[in-house]
């Protein structure tokens, strides 16, 4: 039992943050296992789909301080690999590869700059 006020009321935060955490902490497990079940049944839509839900849960997640920073990186870089690796193997083309060429067909591309002339060397007191 807390001896001091502050120790009791840290304990009943400490319950309300635990219980919110468990609940995102298994959403996350629900839209990974979501992920991982559509890339089995080799559903491309569903699968990415579900990666964008996941990515933006875990960043959520990470952002909250539920999870660490890498944690979640490391959980959606994993899932990514997945889910490249089926569209590698059904042929359409990647994620990675479909936002790179929208990213390149919309920027144009740029004159080179002229440098500016060096400046003349200053002289040094004695």
């Amino acid at each position: 039992m807390a001896t001091h006020k502050s120790a009791a009321k840290r304990t009943r935060q400490a319950l309300v943050h635990r219980e919110r955490n468990r609940t995102v902490i298994s959403a996350l497990k629900t839209i990974t296992k979501k992920v991982l079940t559509a890339i089995e049944n080799s559903n491309l839509e569903d699968a990415k789909r579900s990666l964008r839900l996941a990515a933006s849960t875990f960043a959520k997640a990470a952002e909250k301080g539920i999870i660490h920073k890498n944690n979640a990186a490391r959980n959606i870089s994993r899932l990514t690999l997945k889910v490249n690796n089926l569209v590698k193997s059904l042929g359409a083309p990647s994620t990675e590869e479909g936002a790179k060429k929208a990213v390149k067909a919309k920027t144009p591309k740029k004159a080179a700059a002229k440098k500016p002339k060096a400046k003349a060397a200053s002289k040094k007191k004695s």
